[in-house]
């Protein structure tokens, strides 16, 4: 797995129950999506040079444990798959060094030229790291908060 980003948790991002905000799990999450992306060359002079960023299309938040002020957490990240314009993604949420997973978010990026606004092709320079990534973590076991779909069970009569 691939550690993407290290924060601790700050006052402004604790509601009146001590626990980190429903939204800050997402705001994690992002920046750890930008560290991805900086791995991948997407990074600024990447994004300048190809003309091409990503935007998430899907994501999936499983909020699994308490995450308190101060807590130090790190986000570690897995390519699931990925085809010639998208990824497929699962990042976890966990305190820094700890293997207790605390929160889960499944994506779905996709490669977009900037100045058409649409999906594209990833760069070459792009590609060659995605590649990369993907056989690097190609051994991995899916995670099991991976493909999980909210419902609640069809009412007993």
């Amino acid at each position: 797995m691939l550690t993407t980003y290290r924060t601790a948790i700050q006052p402004e991002w604790v509601d009146y129950n001590g626990h980190l905000r429903d939204a800050f799990y997402l705001l994690i999450f992002s920046y750890a999506t930008d560290a991805l992306m900086d791995h991948l060359g997407l990074d600024e002079a990447g994004r300048a040079r190809s003309g091409h960023t990503l935007y998430t299309l899907e994501c999936h938040l499983n909020y699994l444990a308490e995450v308190k002020l101060g807590a130090e957490v790190e986000v570690r990240t897995q390519l699931l798959a990925h085809d010639n314009k998208r990824l497929h993604i699962h990042h976890g949420l966990y305190n820094q060094g700890g293997d207790e997973l605390l929160a889960a978010s499944e994506q779905m990026l996709m490669n977009i030229d900037s100045v058409s606004a649409r999906s594209a092709p990833f760069d070459e320079r792009v590609l060659y790291q995605v590649l990369a990534l993907g056989e690097a973590h190609r051994g991995l076991t899916a995670p099991r908060h991976v493909g999980r779909i909210i419902g609640l069970p069809p009412a007993k009569t």
